[in-house]
């Protein structure tokens, strides 16, 4: 009985230990790229969004950043919809009643600078 006890004891205290650790280096690990992303943000002008007016090179700008959403316009679950601001200004149909609000964390994968002002 004693022997069980410990045994189970021993299992959750070693839970209990390498839990936190991992959930910290995931943590950590989100925490780098983020700072990444935001040291080698680049600063484009809206003539530089205007090209990438196309399904197989699509940008668009909400509220003054840039976003690459290239790999995301075939997935769009509105279709095209997608491309009616391709290379321009997406703020108000990005923030339409269509979106669930997992998009406005998703949105953040594909940010690569901000606009110029």
């Amino acid at each position: 009985m004693i022997a069980v006890l410990l045994l189970i004891l021993g299992v959750l205290l070693g839970a209990f230990i390498l839990i936190p650790q991992v959930h910290k280096s995931g943590g950590t690990k989100k925490v780098e790229s983020t700072a990444s992303n935001k040291k080698v943000s680049k600063i484009y002008s809206k003539a530089d969004v205007l090209v990438h007016n196309k399904k197989t090179d699509c940008w668009i700008i909400i509220k003054d950043k840039v976003y690459d959403v290239t790999s995301y316009v075939e997935e769009h679950p509105g279709g095209d919809a997608i491309l009616a601001h391709a290379g321009d200004d997406s703020t108000e149909g990005f923030y339409g009643p269509q979106h669930a609000t997992r998009v406005f964390d998703m949105i953040d994968d594909f940010y690569i600078g901000d606009l110029e002002r």
